[in-house]
């Protein structure tokens, strides 16, 4: 798309000369046009330093070009249908925000959607310099198997029920509102009460590697500690949802604590990695499947086990990973759910996944099952 004349962001909605006062007071970005079976998306920022854009995974950073000698930078990406994406600016060694863009993920991120991207019910539009409620209760956990101490958040949504583990907790208190979008999920019935425990990671790659000690401190100190704090649980009915390395764990813990671990909610799991696989210059370029995949092999009885695997459409080399890994956990007696989302490896599409699983996983549950 060419863009020429005094006007020339008129074509995404945004009529006036960039630069003056009265453009940038109407200017809310991205702003999509679509284009052939995707959308030229236009991004806006303001500013007298160049900038890139960064995006979570979908995309290489891309350059903003400045409108002839005035304060607006811009940049026309051509984005496929069905994304959502997690991006920021990065002006040297610093990162923003868009400021432009009401919709974001922490204080340094935003998220843009194609028009035709799914709706995420429950999750709401979080500016950068918003302040997310934190749940009251603070466990404080000294754990002697793993080390050093950490503050896990407990948030029991419409009264509390279920135990579900959340791997990577900080993301889900700091970035993205688990507690807020948990409760209005339950409020409106598309979610059984649960209670969120929000496990920090001190160490991902150590601690969610396919180990047991991560697993061991859970069973034998954390969910201990949980019963205990007053918060209405239920550590026996215990839903594990991780993302990326957090899902590789919550699948490992599955097939290695089936007493501890049978409900998994695992959105992009890193089940590429073997031992050292991180180390290499491509990690996914190891055996198909990877550590678990060998393990599955062997037929492990996983009737017991109810897990939900969902992959962004556009992870193009996770998706033979996760596909091998979902057919052999299938064969091996599992109730598998497989789905895709409209996304790269980006927590932005995780989010309407976590909702739906956690309580895909617990249908029985409601069911009166067990």
């Amino acid at each position: 798309m060419e863009l020429a004349g005094e006007e020339p962001f008129a074509g995404f909605g945004l009529p006036g000369a960039p630069g003056t006062d009265a453009f940038w007071a109407a200017v809310r970005t991205p702003a999509p046009v679509a284009d052939g079976d995707g959308w030229t998306t236009l991004f806006l920022r303001r500013g007298s330093e160049a900038a890139v854009i960064g995006f979570e995974s979908w995309s290489e950073p891309v350059p903003l070009r400045r409108w002839r000698a005035t304060d607006c930078w811009y940049a026309l990406v051509r984005m496929p249908a069905r994304l959502r994406v997690t991006y920021r600016f990065l002006v040297g060694e610093a990162a923003y925000a868009d400021p432009c863009n009401p919709a974001g993920a922490g204080g340094d991120r935003s998220v843009a959607a194609t028009p035709d991207a799914p709706p995420q019910p429950h999750w709401p539009a979080v500016g950068a310099d918003d302040v997310l409620p934190l749940p009251r209760t603070r466990l404080r956990w000294t754990s002697r198997r793993l080390g050093g101490r950490r503050t896990v958040r407990v948030h029991p949504a419409g009264g509390g029920g279920p135990v579900v583990l959340l791997l990577d907790g900080d993301d889900w208190l700091y970035l993205h509102p688990a507690a807020t979008a948990f409760d209005s999920a339950v409020a409106s019935g598309d979610v059984p009460p649960v209670t969120l425990v929000f496990l920090p990671a001190k160490d991902r790659a150590a601690e969610f590697g396919c180990r047991p000690e991560l697993w061991e401190a859970v069973r034998d100190e954390l969910l201990p500690l949980v019963a205990q704090s007053g918060v209405p649980a239920d550590p026996d009915r215990l839903v594990v949802a991780g993302q990326s390395l957090g899902g590789l764990s919550a699948l490992y813990a599955a097939l290695e604590f089936p007493g501890l671990v049978s409900r998994v909610a695992c959105q992009s799991p890193s089940v590429w990695w073997t031992p050292g696989a991180p180390d290499l210059a491509d990690p996914l370029g190891g055996p198909l499947g990877g550590a678990l995949a060998a393990r599955l092999r062997g037929r492990p009885d996983l009737s017991g086990l109810r897990v939900a695997f969902d992959v962004g459409e556009y992870e193009r080399r996770m998706l033979p990973h996760c596909g091998l890994v979902e057919e052999l956990t299938e064969r091996a007696g599992a109730t598998v759910r497989v789905s895709r989302s409209a996304s790269g490896h980006d927590r932005a599409g995780w989010r309407h996944a976590l909702l739906r699983d956690v309580a895909w996983a617990l249908e029985r549950n409601r069911a009166g099952g067990t």
